[in-house]
């Protein structure tokens, strides 16, 4: 006999087992508990403080949402208007010494005129090729090169892109593209080079909210604080060491044994097939390729200088500097870093050398989190990242060298980006179901591997619906059908709505 018997286990309290969970309690049918091996909710959409007070997310994360039912739940952990702030996109590529405008293939009037040359006539070749073209493009580059042309592809995307996923764009597929990647409108980039123009805001979030405090960590929290604490075990004793998928029982770090009916994993699925002991299984995970990512956080005393001014986030395709994106934190609230009556020691300056005082002295301060990532095909030193992120700070006129640094951050995470490589769909499209055949549901952004809907609402989502198919058999339109979800503001489901159910599902299915 199992220690607890649940008709539904969910295992991981980052948004998408948060959003299984916040279904589950909505409904108020099947039985149901949450594990987390972390002592917090949050997940990859966590945040985390230095011991001088600065805020880092891990990685860039920013609320924008395509669901009512993402929107609802949110603003019921965090009703308050003083609970937000709501910012403009402001994000440039630094390319050449200059600040170019987001996304760079609709701004190539502010290159110098070579290079506007240069990627003016890859765009007419692309536009002229894509008339002809009667196949889809066989990968990622083929994409860049019939959309962008060669200028644009050599200048920014296949440089950038590189150092975001860390694979070469000839590996990856393109069916995850979507509202990912703004295809320039030959027309308009055209009229804006001829006037000198700039293109405004593109994508999905042109606009978005940011919590006030606690950074995006403190929304999970506040949402697994609307759950009742009784269905939810933390650390240890909400650590997976065993997944027996025949017997339906997963065994905690505690000695814990969960009888389960469905079971909703949010673990990287390859880590999911390795806990099961399926051999098989095991061996089709490794077809799944991914990327780690490195967050660096630099805290610095001094006035934001003007320079910074209200930029969001910005892209960097040159190898002077080993990431690919800043974002000024500190730009996103005032409590994401101490106050400026804090007194803090300088460590060092941005050159390295020491500062004349080791007396800790007020600010105010300002932050700065970067990105870098790294795969079995581009290698990073990491006891030597820090130091070079810094010094790609000076070498892209973020930072002075005389500027006092008062904190920093590093963590390394393994999973970072699940590739969308070329073999990803043919891995999904066994492994997922195998894993379903068994009652098994792997969700999120590791668990089903899709990055074209990884981001927060995304991750949610899959976690509501997946919920909404064992109670009901409700189609997963998130998982199914990305291009679907992405393309519309998704308004049919309520956290308000109440509820009537067939039979739920029993432990021996």
């Amino acid at each position: 006999m199992a220690d607890i018997n649940v008709d539904v286990l969910v295992i991981g309290a980052g948004p998408t087992g948060l959003g299984a969970a916040k279904r589950l309690n909505q409904i108020n049918g099947p039985s149901w508990l949450l594990v987390d091996s972390a002592e917090k909710a949050g997940g990859l959409a966590g945040t985390d403080t230095t011991p001088e007070g600065f805020l880092y997310d891990v990685g860039g994360h920013v609320i924008f949402s395509h669901y009512k039912y993402f929107d609802d739940c949110i603003e019921e952990a965090l009703p308050k208007e003083d609970d937000w702030f709501t910012h403009q996109r402001i994000s440039y590529v630094r390319y050449k010494g200059l600040w170019v405008p987001y996304p760079f293939q609709n701004n190539i009037s502010m290159l110098p005129k070579e290079d506007q040359v240069r990627c003016m006539n890859g765009l007419i070749d692309a536009a002229l090729e894509c008339r002809v073209a009667n196949t889809k493009p066989k990968d990622f580059d083929e994409w860049i090169l019939r959309n962008c042309g060669e200028g644009v592809a050599d200048i920014f995307m296949r440089p950038y892109n590189y150092k975001v996923w860390a694979v070469p764009t000839t590996k990856m597929q393109c069916q995850w593209l979507g509202e990912r990647v703004a295809a320039p409108n030959l027309k308009l980039v055209t009229e804006n080079v001829v006037l000198n123009k700039v293109a405004g805001n593109w994508g999905p979030n042109a606009t978005f909210k940011f919590p006030a405090r606690d950074g995006t960590g403190g929304i999970w929290i506040a949402v697994a604080n609307t759950l009742p604490k009784e269905k939810t075990r933390y650390g240890q004793k909400g650590t997976v060491e065993k997944v027996d998928a025949d017997k339906k029982i997963v065994t905690l770090a505690d000695g814990t044994t969960v009888q389960y009916g469905k079971l909703v994993s949010t673990m990287n699925v390859d880590q999911l097939v390795e806990r099961m002991g399926n051999q098989e299984l095991v061996s089709l995970s490794k077809g799944l390729f991914y990327s780690s990512t490195h967050v660096i956080g630099v805290g610095i005393r001094g006035e934001r200088p003007e320079r910074i001014g209200d930029k969001c986030w910005l892209y960097f395709p040159e190898d002077n500097c080993p990431f690919y994106r800043a974002t000024i934190f500190s730009n996103y609230s005032p409590y994401n870093q101490p106050e400026a009556g804090k007194k803090l020691p300088t460590l060092y300056l941005a050159n390295g050398q020491k500062a004349e005082s080791t007396e800790a002295k007020e600010g105010p301060y300002w932050s700065i989190m970067l990105e870098v990532s790294e795969s079995s095909m581009k290698p990073v030193e990491q006891e030597k990242i820090l130091e070079q992120c810094i010094q790609g700070l000076i070498n892209t006129e973020m930072i002075k060298p005389e500027d006092e640094i008062v904190s920093t951050y590093h963590r390394r995470f393994n999973h970072g980006y699940p590739t969308p490589s070329l073999e990803r769909e043919g891995v999904l499209k066994d492994l997922l179901p195998k894993l379903l055949d068994q009652g098994i549901y792997s969700r999120g952004r590791f668990g089903s591997w899709r990055y074209e809907v990884g981001n927060q609402d995304h991750s949610f989502m899959l976690g509501v619906e997946a919920v909404d198919n064992i109670v009901n058999g409700a189609v997963e339109l998130t998982l199914n059908y990305p291009d679907f979800v992405n393309s519309r503001k998704n308004e049919e489901r309520r956290l308000a709505q109440s509820f009537a159910f067939g039979a739920l599902p029993s432990h021996s299915k």
